[in-house]
């Protein structure tokens, strides 16, 4: 399992740029194009009364200005990584990532 800090440097490198943000507060003013990202679950898996594994997932959402951006192939070469969903609002385009880090 990797740390979310882990997590973030690896989102700026697929973005190309420091515009990743993790739970960002509803009056901090983002600069397009743009991650956010939180953490939404966890896996565990248990074998011999024993935890072998734990990754957690995170939604990942990339938004941008342009209807498609690279860093959603990059994100999705990531392993246990899967698209949601595309989604438009306030003129802004948001492509919905589910990643198990």
């Amino acid at each position: 399992m990797g740390s979310r800090l882990e997590l973030q440097a690896k989102l700026e490198e697929a973005l190309g740029s420091k515009n990743v943000y993790y739970q960002p507060p509803e009056s901090l003013k983002l600069t397009y194009p743009a991650i956010i990202y939180s953490m939404s679950g966890m896996s565990r898996k248990h074998a011999d009364d024993q935890e072998y594994m734990k990754k957690r997932r995170y939604e990942i959402t990339v938004i941008d200005k342009r209807p498609f951006n690279s860093a959603i192939d990059k994100i999705l070469k990531f392993p246990y990584s899967y698209y949601d969903r595309p989604y438009k609002a306030d003129n802004l385009y948001h492509d919905a990532i589910s990643l198990y880090f």
